[in-house]
């Protein structure tokens, strides 16, 4: 049924959660804040007094068993999301939940369970999804005037150094659950599968030569699409230039994001006709995307859509497990060095997840 409520929230985590709370602030027509949680009562004040009537606390138990709050926003380390989701949808919340998903697919798999037997929403974080350029793609993709696709590039270049991995969860396999490919380059892979469609097999290189932590810091992906179109992902934390870049050839135009590290979606992305004829119909496509809320505040104005039962593109836990299968795929694959075939069940070899034993 729709939902035409203001949705009381609380944001769980105030790191993160300050993007959160852009987003929210921009969608007070469906969304209020009304807590902020998080163990460092300084930092939760700081991040509440942007609200309005918003409360800061430390005590996750009282945020749970408020009635009052029926969405929590889950932007804690990553080992956190999947106890935390699961109390808070057992709690009868609606749950936003943080990159990554989960940890394993068993996980991802656990609280999907759960959110459906509690009749709640739970959904990914995927963000990078709501600029115009991919939008203005997607539309190419959905009136077939994109063609095929045949080939993507996608490139992962930040910097990531001593003051990122202080805090001490970060690069560990227990605190943070992986390297690169889980915590850095899963939104532009969100990207892909959009734009591409699902990916039948991977090959992965990864390595750990920027920092010295446990987890990956640099990799080399292959990717092959059901559809046949072929994919390449490099992913380093060690660049000089923070950039971000994806690039779609179809049979019919090539689409090149711009470099914005966190918004690749936003910048200015050109679309070029493989027959300099039919520039003409791409550029008309392209016209009718009109722009709309970018990043955080287009990812709450779709939900608050989806919440009120009105057409909305929606971010799904398919697409959360989706997420986390690729993830399994890619560290299996590297630690085989051999292409691994997807989709994953339950019975794959990684389902329980990939972290070493050691």
């Amino acid at each position: 049924m729709p939902d035409m409520r203001v949705h009381e929230v609380a944001i769980l985590g105030a790191g993160i959660g300050a993007k959160h709370m852009d987003g929210l602030l921009a969608n007070r027509d469906r969304f209020h804040v009304a807590t902020v949680c998080d163990l460092d009562a300084e930092r939760a004040g700081e991040l509440a007094t942007r609200g309005e009537n918003c409360a800061a606390v430390t005590d996750l138990d009282a945020v749970l068993a408020d009635p009052a709050l029926d969405l929590v926003a889950i932007c804690l380390p990553p080992r956190l999301h999947t106890p935390i989701a699961i109390r808070a949808l057992e709690a009868g919340k609606h749950v936003v939940c943080e990159k990554p998903f989960a940890l394993s697919l068993r996980d991802a798999d656990r609280m999907i369970a759960v959110a459906n037997a509690a009749e709640r929403t739970l959904t990914p974080v995927f963000q990078y999804r709501y600029g115009l350029g991919f939008r203005q793609l997607l539309h190419l993709i959905n009136v077939g005037l994109a063609g095929d696709p045949l080939v993507a590039t996608l490139e992962t270049h930040w910097n990531r150094g001593e003051d990122y991995y202080a805090i001490p969860w970060r690069g560990t396999w227990a605190g943070e659950g992986g390297g690169c490919i889980l915590t850095h380059a899963i939104h532009v892979h969100d990207m892909l599968t959009c734009a591409f469609g699902p990916i039948a097999s991977v090959s992965a290189d990864l390595a750990t030569r920027v920092n010295p932590i446990e987890v990956d810091d640099c990799a080399a992906l292959s990717l092959r699409h059901a559809s046949g179109a072929l994919a390449t992902s490099s992913v380093t934390l060690g660049a000089a230039e923070e950039t971000s870049r994806l690039k779609f050839c179809f049979a019919n135009v090539t689409a090149e994001s711009g470099l914005e590290v966190y918004h690749p979606a936003e910048a200015p992305w050109t679309f070029t006709a493989r027959i300099p004829a039919r520039q003409a119909d791409i550029d008309a496509a392209l016209a009718m995307v009109a722009p709309e809320k970018e990043s955080f505040a287009g990812f709450y104005a779709d939900l608050g859509r989806e919440f009120a039962g009105e057409a909305a593109r929606g971010v799904s836990t398919k697409d959360g497990r989706q997420s986390i299968e690729l993830v399994t795929a890619l560290y299996r694959a590297a630690k085989m060095a051999q292409s691994v075939a997807m989709p994953l069940d339950a019975s794959a070899d990684g389902y329980d997840g990939w972290a070493p034993e050691d």
